[in-house]
């Protein structure tokens, strides 16, 4: 992501390629002089320094971690690994090369830990939202361990004096996604004529915001961001997962009708609640829209047509039988 601020002239992308990974998504950019992938894990301190040192890193976006809660509840040990261990060993190597920069270089420098707002907990049902000041209380493995990443990152800021940015975002939908979310599993599944499990009664609320939106304003939050603060990132978009069930059945029965002519809506099967299913998510994301200009600009109903479109049209994606998330 290029800006005035860092005029940077390339992006190195350090993943792990784990099974939600897929290089297809990056095809687009992939013989961008200005890009670079390499394949490896946040936690090989050797493999991030020397490509901290080469690349003269200016700015390191975190993005990596494990996200699916039923998984986290499945297997909590990955979670752990991954969002707590990884996240020190990225501050460690991160810390030791900020401190060998000097003058512009060391002032410029930022280290952006991307969070969720998963770990404030949940919300009653009613007009409440997270802010900034919203106090932690996770409810998940998921969540807990990016809470603790998240006091991690602001301990070395502290401590250290690392200079960090932090931001929290609401729940994440468009393309590329792995089928295993709500939104992209829904898809495929009522493309191929499945049943749609849905948690509970499907009362849980989220607010929704597109990858796009996401993008300008991780950007946003790099650039203008003011060292050591967070910003929480939404999209004023709340709905109910059986709403946004009940959305895709209704536009994909529009674009390609069932054959036996069957509504889609009839293919929702309520399952067995998961444990501790957080009831509301909700971002007020006045700081962020003040400070940094940044506003969500991709409505909900635009950005579900468009994603249902990325879906259908792309042949990877694949209806697979794993429990919705939510």
């Amino acid at each position: 992501m290029p800006s005035p601020r860092w005029r940077r002239d390339a992006v190195i992308n350090l993943d792990k390629l784990t099974y939600a990974g897929s290089l297809s998504a990056l095809a687009e950019i992939a013989g961008s002089p200005h890009y670079r992938f390499v394949q490896g894990d946040i936690a090989d301190r050797a493999l991030v320094a020397r490509l901290l040192a080469e690349e003269r890193v200016d700015a390191v976006m975190h993005l990596a971690a494990e996200s699916h809660v039923d998984r986290s509840i499945d297997g909590p040990a990955v979670f752990i690994e991954t969002n707590i261990t990884g996240t020190f060993h990225l501050l460690e190597v991160a810390l030791d090369h900020w401190r060998g920069l000097d003058g512009a270089a060391k002032e410029r420098f930022r280290f952006h830990h991307i969070s969720t707002d998963e770990v404030f907990g949940d919300l009653p049902f009613d007009s409440s939202k997270f802010d900034e000041q919203s106090p932690y209380c996770p409810s998940s493995p998921y969540s807990a361990s990016k809470a603790a990443s998240d006091h991690l990152v602001r301990a070395w800021h502290h401590t250290f004096g690392l200079p960090v940015v932090l931001s929290n975002c609401s729940n994440n939908y468009g393309p590329h996604q792995f089928p295993e979310k709500l939104i992209p599993l829904t898809i495929t599944r009522a493309a191929a004529g499945l049943s749609l499990p849905v948690y509970g009664t499907g009362e849980n609320v989220r607010d929704w915001l597109h990858v796009e939106d996401h993008a300008r304003a991780l950007d946003a939050v790099m650039t203008r961001g003011a060292v050591g603060e967070t910003y929480v990132i939404g999209g004023r978009a709340e709905h109910s997962n059986i709403a946004v069930v009940a959305m895709i059945c209704d536009l994909l029965d529009v674009k390609m009708p069932l054959a036996n002519g069957k509504r889609r809506r009839s293919l929702i099967n309520f399952v067995t609640d998961r444990p501790g299913h957080d009831r509301r998510y909700a971002i007020d994301p006045t700081r962020i829209e003040h400070d940094l200009g940044w506003r969500a600009e991709i409505g909900f109903a635009a950005g579900l047509a468009a994603t249902i479109d990325w879906y259908l049209a792309d042949r990877a994606a694949q209806p697979i039988a794993v429990p919705l998330a939510g």
